[in-house]
């Protein structure tokens, strides 16, 4: 009997230690080797935004940050190849682009900056060239109508700056036939296009021009546009009378 109690506890101390030894073993395996934590997401050039604006791991976005800039941002502020801009908070915006084509930023495609060759809405908003609903196209972006080039035909204002607009779309161009408008004065949006052989056409489009007197000699009549078009004065060669 007291050889069998003997080898009990010395069977008994043994496992005791073995799972103290075990637990030891536990406790050091966690110690050594801490979680990994995850890296610190920042608004920075280079950074990566998912489809839904959110900054991400490079390794699944799906816009890239160019730079970021004040908000509002100025044109010089964003990259041309810019798709979007993002405000991101404290005064600040995200200038970004696509990893992948089509790119809204291109000209003509509807997003991005406001920047020549790309098509306007009579809001001033850009609109996607491929689509219906814009107004004309823009050829230079300035501080005033003053400052648009000699080829401008009208222009937009979008908020402090003025669009200037060449030929495409609804932008009245020298040539063009137009039906007679409701009222000597007028925006010139809103004057209608009318194909020069219809019965609805009243003038052809002779010039524009900044005064009634720099009409040229076979204008016989003139529309004066609402305040702040470019060159205000339309110059018509009457078809019908």
């Amino acid at each position: 009997m007291a050889t069998g109690t003997t080898v009990a506890v010395t069977v008994s101390t043994v496992s005791v230690a073995l799972i103290a030894l075990a637990g030891a073993v536990i406790i050091n395996s966690g110690s050594d080797d801490p979680a990994p934590s995850r890296p610190t997401l920042r608004w920075t050039t280079g950074a990566c935004v998912t489809d839904r604006y959110a900054l991400t791991p490079c390794n699944g976005g799906d816009f890239e940050v160019l730079a970021v800039a004040h908000d509002p941002p100025l044109p010089a502020d964003c990259p041309d190849d810019t798709d979007d801009v993002l405000r991101i908070g404290l005064g600040r915006t995200a200038c970004v682009r696509s990893f992948l084509a089509p790119h809204a930023g291109a000209p003509g495609g509807g997003g991005g900056l406001l920047r020549p060759g790309d098509c306007v809405a009579l809001d001033g908003r850009e609109h996607p060239c491929a689509g219906p609903g814009w107004y004309g196209r823009s050829i230079a972006i300035t501080a005033s109508a003053d400052d648009c080039p000699s080829t401008t035909l009208d222009t937009l204002e979008s908020g402090a700056e003025t669009v200037c607009l060449g030929s495409g779309g609804r932008v009245l161009a020298r040539g063009a036939c137009v039906a007679r408008p409701a009222a000597d004065v007028v925006a010139r949006s809103a004057v209608t296009r009318a194909a020069c052989d219809s019965p609805d056409a009243w003038a052809r489009i002779v010039s524009f021009e900044t005064t009634p007197a720099a009409c040229p000699a076979d204008a016989q009549r003139y529309l004066r546009a609402a305040p702040g078009t470019y060159r205000p004065v339309t110059c018509l060669h009457l078809l019908s009378k």
